[in-house]
């Protein structure tokens, strides 16, 4: 089979179309491993829909299903636009609803499903709130220098949430990430990003549009207009391989 690697502001993935919705949990940890695979933040199966222009498979690399994943969503439109499998703006479901993307070149929009606040707490000495931005994230605004990974571990496992570090400097959004299902800090993620924004403005710390900067350090720009999240950034496809496999297509 063939595959492509996509980057998208760090965060990568491997990407193919197929015509049968199927159980590719195991596919997806042998090609995201780094050592034996192609190496991946997950894996994304681009699939026919008779709707809409497309539906995906989404798998972390461990394996697990996620809802949503905003940079994915970014790479799988450019996907979708350069195979011909999609117009340039396009409607595709994904597990958290219905996404809007347009692709410009290199540089993709998606306009992220209805957001949702699902509290704020204190616990193990930090004080955050939880945002589910297609899948539940964790903030604490706080010096990204101090993130911590033991504890965004213990506060992932503890809550079943991503965790971000979110600090606003110069009118600008900076954030790392600690990313259920790779169980990593990742260089990027976009609900993530997305649920920092919203943690910022609810203190009044940014405006309804803002640069945001994950650890790839590669810039991204996320508007709120109508209670709607627009997340757009570039991305880019690394490479095609030809991996053989055996009956898991």
């Amino acid at each position: 089979m063939t595959v492509s690697k996509y980057s998208a502001s760090g965060n990568d993935f491997v990407i193919f179309h197929a015509f049968l919705k199927k159980d590719r949990s195991e596919l997806a940890r042998n090609l995201c491993d780094r050592q034996n695979g192609v190496g991946a933040d997950g894996l994304i199966v681009i699939l026919p829909h008779s709707e809409y222009d497309f539906e995906w498979q989404f798998y972390n690399s461990d394996g697990s299903i996620a809802e949503m994943c905003g940079n994915g969503s970014r790479a799988a439109a450019h996907y979708a636009f350069v195979n011909e499998l999609a117009p340039k703006k396009m409607k595709f479901l994904t597990l958290a609803g219905v996404i809007n993307a347009e692709v410009n070149g290199d540089l993709v929009e998606s306009e992220l499903t209805p957001y949702k606040f699902l509290g704020e707490y204190k616990d193990l000495g930090k004080n955050f709130k939880i945002y589910d931005t297609g899948v539940p994230h964790i903030v604490i605004l706080e010096d990204i220098s101090k993130f911590d990974k033991n504890l965004a571990r213990e506060l992932r496992l503890k809550y079943n949430a991503n965790v971000n570090w979110a600090e606003v400097r110069d009118n600008k959004l900076y954030v790392r990430t600690y990313e259920r299902g790779v169980e990593d800090e990742t260089l990027a993620c976009g609900t993530g990003m997305c649920a920092s924004f919203l943690v910022a403005r609810d203190n009044n710390l940014i405006e309804d549009n803002v640069k945001v900067y994950p650890k790839s350090k590669e810039e991204l720009e996320i508007t709120l207009k109508d209670n709607r999240l627009y997340f757009k950034g570039k991305v880019k496809e690394v490479f095609k391989a030809y991996v053989k496999v055996c009956n898991n297509l």
